[in-house]
């Protein structure tokens, strides 16, 4: 049952004034959690202004008829073309303001997350910014392996920001202008986030990481849907791979690396301050080998469909 709680109303005459900032939510049957989300950003405090909240539903089979009525002050859109890149796209074509905020339905804005990025964005508006994301484990003192493997390894902004040259856009801020010289997002095909900041970086553009940016993301439930993510984005990348000219031999290697790698990141796993107790540590070694083990494996039957069927893959966003 999606629960209904609604936002607070806006003051008389409110809805007149323009939105200081859009915040656009893809989504995708996840209406439970999009409740999270939208709350999280609705009850926002700022300094002055108000936000837009736009929510693009990419072809759901869950009705979102509840939530639409518990929040009527939301826009809510479709975008039929599948993926998170194309409903962001749509929801920035309909967004009132000139600043734009990203987050994804799962996700849950920690309170200061938009006035800390509204804040960075007037000291420098000239590229992208992307915020702290960590694992949300309720405040549980003992962890699954998924969870402390996730709390070391998923979402690790500070590396892809000013390493890589991209924020993950479960959260991020930019003004318009950024986005009409960097964009589009790419579709389903491509890691979409990090194919904008690539492209962002290449026009010049630095993307800042600012810390008090901080949303929370859940777990995966379970080592299964962690596979079905690393399946995903390694179809995503063997497609990106074979595009460049390279070849599968080439990428059987690299499976083969993407294997061994839990013994290399293991001193990570068990010293990383985001976790802490040695049980959580020792289920995040488990998980941690297991899953480079299995992405490996995918890796390489990717390889043999590849080399079989052709290059063509199938995309799917947790359909």
């Amino acid at each position: 049952m999606v629960e209904t709680q609604t936002r607070p109303r806006a003051a008389p005459g409110a809805e007149a004034e323009a939105p200081r900032v859009s915040v656009i939510i893809p989504h995708l049957n996840t209406p439970e959690l999009l409740v999270r989300a939208i709350r999280s950003v609705a009850t926002q405090q700022l300094d002055h202004g108000r936000a837009e909240i736009i929510v693009v539903d990419n072809g759901s089979r869950l009705s979102l008829e509840a939530v639409k009525a518990a929040w009527p002050d939301v826009r809510f859109l479709l975008e039929p073309t599948p993926g998170p890149g194309p409903a962001r796209n749509l929801g920035i074509a309909h967004a009132s303001a000139d600043l734009l905020g990203f987050i994804d339905a799962d996700v849950k804005a920690e309170p200061g997350w938009l006035q800390a990025g509204l804040d960075a964005l007037a000291q420098d508006d000239h590229a992208p910014i992307g915020g702290d994301v960590r694992i949300d484990t309720g405040g549980r003192a003992r962890l699954t392996g998924v969870e402390a493997f996730e709390c070391v390894f998923s979402f690790d902004q500070k590396t892809y920001i000013n390493r890589l040259h991209f924020s993950v856009t479960a959260n991020m801020m930019m003004t318009r202008a950024v986005f009409e010289q960097a964009g589009p997002f790419g579709g389903i095909e491509m890691p979409e986030d990090k194919a904008f900041g690539e492209k962002a970086h290449s026009l010049g553009m630095t993307t800042r990481f600012v810390p008090e940016m901080r949303a929370l993301h859940p777990a995966r439930a379970s080592m299964d849907e962690m596979r079905r993510k690393w399946a995903r984005l390694s179809r995503q990348k063997l497609s990106a791979h074979l595009s460049a000219g390279h070849s599968l031999l080439r990428w059987r290697l690299l499976a083969v690396a993407v294997m061994l790698s839990g013994v290399a990141h293991a001193p990570r796993m068990l010293f990383s301050p985001r976790v802490s107790g040695a049980g959580n540590r020792l289920r995040g070694l488990t998980t941690l080998l297991h899953i480079r083990w299995a992405r490996g494996l995918d890796m390489l039957n990717l390889a043999r469909k590849a080399g079989t069927e052709g290059a063509t893959t199938a995309m799917n966003w947790n359909r």
